[in-house]
């Protein structure tokens, strides 16, 4: 699978890092290495890592807009193809800083109903 526009080189490094870590049975709880959005949609997805042995498989915390954010797994193939009402294709936010652990957006994001 080729790897979508959306995820740089660095990115995509640092997500296979994390995902080499849980998959050598690391327990870890990282703060999200992309955000990703739909521009015409309310769909929201923070990635923390890629499955080392499936690559077009990511985990983080997916927003698809329903007031219902979880914690899960995501092709990347997926959102590659997903597009909002407009027809606008998945984005990176280039302003996204993590500043705190994937758990910590996961409890916010439920209590508030959304990332």
């Amino acid at each position: 699978m080729a790897r979508p526009a959306f995820i740089s080189d660095a990115d995509y490094k640092q997500l296979l890092a994390n995902g080499h870590r849980t998959a050598g049975g690391d327990s870890i709880d990282p703060p999200p290495v992309i955000k990703l959005f739909t521009p015409d949609a309310n769909a929201t997805w923070l990635l923390t890592e890629i499955d080392p042995d499936d690559e077009d498989l990511a985990f983080g915390l997916c927003d698809l807009g329903l007031s219902c954010p979880e914690l899960g797994s995501v092709r990347l193939s997926e959102l590659a193809s997903v597009r909002g009402r407009l027809g606008l294709p998945v984005e990176k936010d280039i302003h996204f800083t993590a500043d705190k652990p994937l758990s910590a957006y996961a409890k916010e994001a439920r209590r508030k109903g959304c990332i």
